[in-house]
């Protein structure tokens, strides 16, 4: 997978429009600024197109799958039309299912409870924990961060070759990375997974939003993302792929929904006809307006012209990293390179800050909302951070107090929706925290950074 700008045009993309654009947040050093949300990875804005769309549906709100009455025949046509459009936006095959979860950790959890008996799972520590941590049933390979997208791949082929060649395996990996933003091998790596006689889903909570996904291009066999960072609000999510172990799974959830026909039986008991449709495993009523809001997303985002809101979002990439390099306090994370592709997700550390008490004052003294910790990558970041594993350090917990050193880091995201004004804001922060230090006194309370009220610092 790349990304190529070479014959496009940034300037012909516009930022998408964004709720909260027009958000201002005090500054504890007094007055008032435009919100710079820059912290897309962890959930980006809801698009105005997709909450205009959620409320011009809104006054007709009816149950799904239930109802003789007009709204709720009109719910079921739009939530059924949305899951055609998900299944367009990924390029998906024609026997494959579309299932709507609650996010990306949903998808991989609904997944792992529908592998085969015995099957070998094959996942690299480098993953975020949705993707790390399902696996509890399995056989489980955690194969060691490569810093190359060739020894990825060489990795996962020795792994494989291992393995026992009979029984069924699953490789699960992400497509651009939630700590360096760095694109994977994907395509690449499902070759090596099917030639070893293995599966493969993609972890894309990260890449949807930021670049295509073909589901038969990339021929996955899976896919999964969270609607909250494809510019949806909350609680929404896609699991989308083969049908077979999908079908041969217990549901997800036992309720409503998930079953055809149910009978008591002579001796008491019940009989279950299950579903072998994606409503085997969408138990219960479903988020309607959730699944709305990413087929939304899904139209907005190809209508705008992923290719312009790639070279964009290239552009605004090269501007954050040539402007950090400028500050030789600051040390950019990566697995892969200066060089390898990646989308618009950047964490960094800088010397002689805690990365919490930097976040803080990013927030407190300019308005702009990052993100630090491990970014539930655990051991990901402390393999960049060149830490021992078992160093202490917590996601969003850290324990060291403002200025001195943390095993955390901080995250920079961005995305379609965000102003070139954000990005010089935030690199002209940078350069003046590290060149002339807070205006401002902090403090830890509760596990986080805060500023001291009323304890201006001594400049």
């Amino acid at each position: 997978m790349s990304v190529s700008t070479a014959a496009l045009d940034p300037s012909v993309c516009a930022p998408l429009p964004v709720l909260g654009q027009d958000v201002t947040v005090p500054l504890v050093t007094g007055g008032e600024v435009t919100y710079a949300a820059l912290d897309y990875a962890a959930s980006a804005p809801a698009l105005q197109r997709v909450w205009d769309d959620v409320a011009a549906y809104a006054p007709y709100y009816g149950s799904v799958h239930r109802g003789a009455g007009y709204l709720s025949q009109l719910s079921t046509d739009l939530f059924e039309n949305s899951r055609r459009t998900v299944a367009e936006f990924l390029g998906c095959r024609p026997e494959d299912q579309v299932v709507f979860t609650r996010s990306t950790t949903d998808s991989l959890n609904l997944l792992a409870a529908a592998i085969p008996a015995n099957c070998q799972v094959f996942v690299y520590e480098t993953e975020h924990h949705a993707s790390l941590l399902p696996w509890r049933d399995a056989q489980v390979t955690y194969l060691n961060a490569p810093r190359t997208p060739g020894q990825a791949v060489e990795t996962l082929e020795r792994a494989l070759a291992d393995r026992d060649p009979y029984g069924p395996a699953l490789v699960c990996v992400t497509g651009a990375s939630n700590v360096t933003g760095e694109l994977w091998p994907v395509r690449e790596l499902a070759g090596a997974a099917h030639a070893h006689g293995a599966r493969i889903v993609l972890d894309a909570a990260q890449l949807a939003p930021h670049h295509p996904v073909d589901i038969a291009e990339l021929d996955v066999d899976w896919v999964a993302f969270s609607g909250h960072k494809l510019y949806a609000p909350f609680g929404s999510g896609v699991l989308a792929g083969r049908a077979d172990w999908l079908q041969a799974a217990e549901p997800y959830l036992a309720g409503g929904g998930a079953s055809r026909k149910v009978a008591r039986r002579a001796d008491g008991g019940v009989d279950v006809d299950w579903h072998t449709t994606a409503a085997r495993h969408e138990a219960g009523s479903p988020n309607v307006i959730g699944v709305y809001s990413i087929a939304s997303a899904c139209k907005a985002l190809t209508e705008a012209g992923f290719d312009n809101l790639v070279a964009r979002e290239q552009e605004l990439v090269s501007r954050v990293r040539e402007g950090l390099a400028e500050v030789p306090e600051v040390q950019v994370l990566s697995l892969f390179g200066d060089d390898a592709p990646r989308v618009g997700v950047i964490s960094f550390v800088v010397r002689g800050w805690n990365s919490s008490h930097f976040a803080a004052a990013l927030s407190a003294e300019y308005g702009i909302g990052v993100r630090d910790g491990l970014f539930c990558a655990h051991p990901l970041v402390r393999t960049l951070l060149g830490s021992d594993p078992q160093d202490p350090g917590e996601c969003g917990a850290p324990e060291a107090e403002p200025g001195e050193r943390s095993l955390n880091a901080i995250r920079v995201s961005f995305g379609a929706g965000t102003p070139d004004e954000h990005i010089d804001r935030f690199l002209r922060a940078v350069t003046e925290l590290v060149r002339e230090g807070a205006q401002w006194k902090y403090r830890t309370e509760d596990g986080r950074c805060v500023p001291d009220r009323g304890e201006a610092a001594q400049v």
